[in-house]
């Protein structure tokens, strides 16, 4: 029987876009905990929840692993304070990498742009020194 509490995988799948697999996957991984009525998968709120939490994490980068850990500080009982510090600082080493990266990838960008420079001048010289022995 169907509550508003739950949602199938097929729901889950329209209301997140993500595929059934990516929800099995996400089961076998222990991060979704539907309830199961024979082949049925039913979700629960608490699923919703984890799921977009995976989704944000995903997202932004973040491991498997350090999403599962995230997810399993919800669990403590402290009011989240462990999952929010925890969170926090692996955000921040998160926002580090992608903006080393960001930036080792400006650094190729502009290299690659002078290279190009250079490669139309070759041409161009190239091209003028053929017309010249024409």
């Amino acid at each position: 029987m169907m509550t508003t509490d739950t949602m199938t995988i097929r729901q889950m799948c329209d209301a997140y876009d993500v595929t059934p697999r990516t929800l099995r996957f996400y089961e076998a991984k222990e991060l979704l905990f539907p309830i199961r009525e024979g082949q049925k998968r039913l979700f629960t709120k608490r699923d919703r929840a984890r799921l977009k939490l995976i989704l944000r994490g995903k997202r932004f980068g973040f491991s498997l692993e350090e999403i599962r850990q995230l997810l399993d500080l919800y669990d403590m009982g402290d009011q989240q304070q462990t999952q929010i510090a925890r969170t926090y600082e692996i955000a921040h080493a998160r926002l580090a990498d992608m903006e080393s990266r960001r930036d080792e990838l400006n650094e190729a960008i502009d290299d690659l742009k002078d290279q190009l420079k250079w490669g139309e001048k070759m041409i161009a010289f190239m091209n003028q020194s053929r017309k010249a022995a024409e």
